[in-house]
């Protein structure tokens, strides 16, 4: 053999050892659970549907690995039982041994050598001490498992989630859209992954009766620990400070996108995960579609701009909104009629009190609203008429057997639960009503986050400035945009 070739040959060969080698995966400083909850709190919640399920059991599916280079995000429901964010897991709750079992996929030592330690099936003992579950197994064996359920078990219920699963920036309104645009394609037909659960359990274990878990799991979400306020009100901070700092950069000429690329910056910069929801930033007449969102509209002198925006926080949300003027000054048809909105809209958030229904507060702010239109002046009829229509509307929302004060806010931002009664702690939702003269394209609307307390309602976004000296005192302020001007050859 060539002398020359040799080294090359051995050379060649020890890299081809390498590769079939299996390599440990380096040192890492990756968080495999949240610090978020300790594991009593997941199974505080899970005794719930245990007490829900009764002889039954339930089971609960993850969400699936995503698509494209996008960070992993739990589903909301799986994550408030257990916490653990890992692909394709699947939770089997027992009503009648009052245990939680998971299971996950095998280890998969290639993915990890490129992206960091994942939890597996084979970490169970960490995984049983950080979520305090029972039993951790392969996702192979859950199959075997539920046949077992289904020869031993007393009674043969098993519930599990019907509703689409919310995911990252989604509610539970925009999932259901979602799967109803796409079965209703005719090239396309796919239901959501909670039906097709629900037919393979009916398939395989025809002795099953399947029922539907959401409403169970909507009724534990509704009243939050004192963690997960914590949770949300860190939300709220970083969607108010990302709403100070785009009014302090808001001037004529720029685009709307301009103020969602520095809310995100703000976030991100932060410790959120995502956005809540994708960005309402609304210039002049754009207002009027309450979830505009294309963002791409340049912003004009004289116009007001609604700002409606808000991080994912931890797996909780926030929904804060405030307008102002583009040019950092409100002219007098603004001041006019925001004005008027606001002194209606601050008496909607001085008789929120908790043990008060929703119905109750509405009528008082009704009664407070209907005194300031009959003492406020308009310039124009379409003004008064606008600003008369919007009174009547909270007359009108006071009046039905089971109103709201907004939404509610949670781990989505539409949150889930449904409740008619007296407000109760640990409730949180919002308040939006909007103010709307047609005729000009004019929308008028602002959006606080309220939590219930035991004694009183905290207003979370209360250092978000609305009021008119404050916002235009605001805005005379330098902003961060003006210190990082865009490129010019975009």
């Amino acid at each position: 053999m060539n002398r020359l070739r040799r080294p090359r040959l051995i050379l060649l060969a020890a890299v081809c050892l390498l590769t079939l080698v299996p390599l440990r995966a380096p040192a890492q400083d990756i968080p495999l659970f949240t610090s978020d909850f300790p594991p009593q709190e997941f199974a505080a919640r899970r005794a719930q549907v245990y007490d829900a399920d009764g002889e039954g059991f339930a089971l609960v599916q993850g969400a699936p690995a995503p698509s494209g280079y996008t960070r992993f995000r739990q589903t909301n429901e799986f994550y408030y039982l257990c916490g653990v964010e890992v692909p394709h897991a699947y939770l089997l709750l027992s009503g009648a041994q009052r245990t939680a079992t998971l299971y996950l996929p095998h280890r998969n030592e290639g993915r990890e050598r490129g992206e960091g330690k994942m939890l597996s099936a084979e970490d169970a003992e960490l995984i049983k001490r950080l979520s305090g579950v029972d039993a951790v197994y392969g996702l192979d064996l859950l199959g075997e498992h539920l046949g077992r359920f289904a020869q031993r078990a007393q009674t043969r219920v098993v519930w599990t989630p019907f509703s689409p699963a919310e995911g990252a920036s989604m509610s539970r309104d925009l999932a259901i859209r979602s799967v109803a645009d796409s079965s209703s394609d005719p090239w396309d037909g796919t239901t959501s992954r909670e039906a097709r659960l629900v037919e393979q359990l009916r398939a395989r274990f025809p002795q099953f009766e399947v029922k539907d878990l959401t409403p169970t799991l909507d009724q534990a979400r509704l009243i939050k620990s004192p963690r997960e306020i914590e949770l949300i009100r860190k939300a709220t901070r970083l969607s108010g400070l990302a709403l100070m700092e785009a009014m302090r950069s808001t001037e004529p000429g720029l685009t709307e996108y301009e103020l969602d690329a520095l809310a995100k910056y703000v976030y991100y910069r932060n410790g959120a995960q995502g956005d809540a929801y994708y960005s309402l930033i609304a210039s002049g007449p754009n207002a009027v579609f309450p979830h505009y969102n294309a963002g791409r509209r340049v912003m004009r002198d004289g116009e007001l701009l609604l700002m409606d925006y808000a991080p994912d926080y931890g797996y909780y949300m926030s929904d804060v909104t405030r307008m102002w003027p583009v040019n950092g000054k409100f002219g007098d048809w603004q001041r006019e009629l925001y004005g008027f909105y606001l002194e209606c809209y601050k008496a909607i958030l001085s008789h929120i009190r908790p043990g008060a229904t929703a119905a109750e507060i509405l009528k008082e702010a009704a009664a407070d609203a209907r005194r300031a239109l009959t003492r406020t002046k308009f310039s124009k009829p379409i003004y008064e008429a606008g600003a008369r229509a919007f009174v009547e509307n909270i007359e009108r929302v006071a009046a039905y057997p089971c109103t709201a004060l907004g939404h509610w806010v949670g781990m989505a931002t539409h949150d889930v639960g449904r409740d008619c009664g007296p407000l109760r702690a640990g409730m949180v939702f919002t308040i939006e009503p909007a103010l709307r003269v047609p005729e000009e394209k004019v929308y008028i609307r602002l959006e606080d986050m309220i939590v219930v307390g035991e004694k009183n309602a905290d207003i979370l976004t209360a250092f978000v400035p609305m009021d008119i000296p404050a916002v235009e005192q605001l805005m005379r302020e330098d902003g961060m945009l003006q210190r990082y001007p865009r490129d010019r050859e975009r």
